[in-house]
């Protein structure tokens, strides 16, 4: 099979829950998993830290990270756009 354009990184969005560094950002992402018991779904939530090469994010901003290579020992996203900025 051929690849044609499409990316097979990880793409997700979160919101920035703290400014970490210069150029990072610590991003929140939630997911809705399904309860192993009691089949219900159980909200989950995990940080990731990303790279913000231009400084744009601000906290509380909602964000879409893109996987890419270990920029650092824990870095190992993208912030590729802010879709919706903090009111």
């Amino acid at each position: 099979m051929e690849n044609r354009g499409e990316s097979r990184k990880t793409v997700k969005v979160g919101t920035v829950v703290s400014l970490a560094g210069a150029k990072s950002v610590v991003v929140q992402v939630e997911s809705m998993v399904m309860h192993p018991l009691y089949h219900r779904f159980v909200k989950r939530s995990r940080k990731f830290m990303a790279h913000d090469e231009n400084g744009e994010c601000g906290l509380g901003d909602k964000v879409q990270i893109v996987e890419c290579r270990p920029l650092s020992r824990r870095k190992r996203f993208r912030v590729q756009r802010v879709i919706e900025r903090a009111k």
